[in-house]
């Protein structure tokens, strides 16, 4: 190869990263005005993430406040908070800027297969998001929170019942839930994390149907397996409620059978194109007809 040849393949690459850099700068910026606009009002944020303990501090009488250990504590939650809403507020314009430079490389088959998804995903995580902060967190707060006054209950009654006398609550060692700023946004986003992923099964199933790597059949007989495997997730990132259990199973099992029936609008899809293209033979005929039966 010569000098001529060399500069000339080495060209494209110069461009494209060009291109990549300019998509990353505009990207960036995008991520810190938004984390600095989410800072200004990072407070009413970080109320609003906070409503759920509140509500359950009020409904038990308490002192709806949440403490923090630490001098910078609350100023780095705040950055904290800013960070995580920033990034998603930025989130469309990142998106945009990375389909802009992957798009030119894309066939339009293969543009019109991968946008719905781009447009799906955001749109699933925030309801799992909104599903974590509206219905799990309250669920949980309310059986982590009352689970302090559940053992020094029992531990009373049994005292009591020992001896033989009826136990006096006014002697008895009372716990009180003061909470920490850091540990309860981090359990909150942990929820929302979680779930947030999870609503992306369609999402992922669908795109593994588009790619050939799982079937409608194939997920249809793995049912009851997927059954197990959800009740598992349930009962990990949910507290030992079976109501909350019941709640997340039902949604996530929903979710599958959603994404089941996806992967057969995607199946029905090729084989009309298939048959379009006159690449459809009687064989595949007869087993698509064996797996819709």
């Amino acid at each position: 190869m010569n000098k001529d040849e060399i500069e000339q393949s080495s060209a494209p690459l110069i461009e494209h990263l060009a291109e990549l850099r300019t998509r990353l700068i505009w990207s960036v910026l995008a991520f810190v005005i938004a984390m600095v606009a989410c800072f200004t009002v990072a407070e009413p944020i970080l109320e609003f993430l906070f409503q759920p303990i509140a509500d359950i501090l009020l409904e038990r009488g308490e002192d709806p406040r949440l403490i923090f250990t630490a001098p910078q504590e609350k100023f780095f939650t705040l950055i904290r908070v800013s960070v995580v809403v920033g990034f998603g507020l930025a989130f469309p314009v990142i998106a945009h800027q990375m389909w802009r430079f992957v798009a030119p490389g894309l066939y339009r088959t293969e543009k019109n297969a991968f946008l719905p998804f781009l447009v799906a995903s955001p749109l699933l995580f925030l309801a799992g998001a909104s599903f974590a902060h509206f219905v799990v967190t309250p669920l949980a707060m309310r059986f982590f929170i009352g689970f302090s006054d559940v053992i020094p209950a029992l531990a009373t009654i049994i005292a009591g019942t020992d001896a033989g006398i009826a136990p006096d609550t006014n002697t008895d060692l009372q716990t009180v839930f003061l909470g920490s700023v850091k540990e309860s946004l981090d359990l909150e986003l942990k929820f929302i994390f979680a779930f947030g992923i999870t609503f992306q099964l369609p999402v992922l199933l669908t795109l593994m149907g588009k790619a050939g790597l799982v079937s409608a059949e194939g997920l249809g007989n793995v049912r009851k397996y997927a059954m197990v495997g959800i009740l598992v997730l349930a009962a990990l990132v949910t507290p030992p409620d079976v109501i909350t259990q019941l709640i997340l199973f039902v949604v996530v099992y929903g979710l599958y059978e959603v994404s089941i029936q996806l992967v057969k609008l995607v199946e029905r899809k090729r084989e009309r194109e298939l048959r379009e293209d006159g690449l459809w033979d009687d064989d595949d005929d007869a087993a698509a007809e064996d797996h819709r039966e």
